[in-house]
């Protein structure tokens, strides 16, 4: 049996609201709630950009939901040791019910320490050298660590869990879908095209194999946009205007300030959310857009409504959309 989780989206939103919304999501059939990690916003008119890391934990207090970070980029604002110390605390208070979110970051949020922003080969090689700290500090063992990009000088995590959290890594390309699968426990990814989400789905599952781990019982979770609104002239409306990022069609990884962004949102039209964010009143094209990545596999889906009616969307999807899901 699958799940439908909250995404928190914290670039959007004051943290005591959506703390808020994780409750009403929580009461509303929502098993689960999906954190962003970021330093800023995409654009300055999303106004907010709180630190994930101290909200998880009064989430973890206000409800019972299943959650983790998603996503959180190790090597830059975090060096690696740091981050299995907060993971591990986190699991500890929390047994069962974290999970640790990597990905290779964006120059948006980690360009801030002020060092060099690699290229993507080089942010990738930095997340599987960061992946491979963490796991071994999840030994709760004496830690030294040498290679390419870090250091780790005799550190051990005192404060550890029963049992470590798992690690779910982003991934939207075969190398790293493939690594995903050989390296850590579950795969996260977004809403694509159904012959680009069963390549990944098949890598991360031969990675898995490869490494001897039974693939089907490792967490695929995809996270969906949707705008939903009173009526689908509202929903492009607040689409294109409070997430103008959802319609760009290109990497954005390398872009490093929210009013580059802005600049760039004055060129976005509804045409260009096509196929990115589901933009409709309708709920029953919200309950098949959704039901299509269940039969794709996907055990965990994530709901991002990307405009600013949170409240009515998590009731409506209450209501109307996760009840009428069917998992195989």
């Amino acid at each position: 049996m699958g799940s439908v989780g909250y995404a928190a989206s914290f670039e959007q939103f004051h943290p005591t609201d959506l703390l808020s919304y994780a409750k009403l999501a929580e009461a509303n059939g929502f098993e689960s709630v999906m954190a962003s990690d970021h330093f800023h916003p995409w654009v300055p008119s999303q106004g907010h950009s709180a630190f994930v890391w101290t909200w998880m934990g009064a989430l973890g207090v206000e409800t019972k939901l299943r959650f983790g970070s998603g996503v959180t980029p190790p090597g830059y604002r975090y060096h690696p040791a740091v981050l299995a110390q907060a993971a591990a605390t986190v699991e500890a208070m929390f047994p069962g019910r974290f999970y640790l979110g990597l990905g290779a970051g964006e120059a948006l949020n980690e360009h801030i320490t002020g060092d060099y922003w690699p290229e993507a080969p080089v942010r990738l090689e930095r997340l599987a050298e960061s992946i491979e700290i963490i796991q071994k500090l999840f030994t709760g063992k004496v830690v030294k660590y040498r290679s390419q990009h870090f250091n780790v000088e005799s550190a051990r995590i005192y404060t550890m869990p029963e049992a470590p959290p798992p690690i779910y890594v982003a991934t939207a390309g075969p190398i790293q879908s493939y690594r995903t699968g050989k390296m850590t426990d579950g795969l996260i990814t977004v809403g694509a095209a159904d012959e680009k989400l069963k390549m990944l789905m098949e890598r991360f599952e031969k990675g898995a194999l490869e490494a001897g781990k039974d693939p089907s019982k490792m967490p695929k979770i995809i996270q969906l946009k949707v705008s939903l609104a009173e009526t689908d002239e509202l929903a492009v409306e607040r689409a294109v205007k409070e997430w103008p990022n959802g319609g760009m069609a290109f990497p954005k990884g390398d872009i490093r300030n929210p009013e580059d962004f802005e600049a760039m949102a004055k060129l976005v039209e509804p045409k260009h959310f096509k196929n990115r964010v589901l933009m409709t009143a309708d709920l029953d094209q919200h309950r098949a857009y959704v039901q299509r990545f269940i039969d794709l596999g996907f055990d965990e889906v994530i709901i991002h409504n990307v405009n600013r009616e949170q409240e009515a969307f998590i009731e409506a999807y209450g209501k109307h959309v996760i009840p009428a899901l069917r998992w195989a």
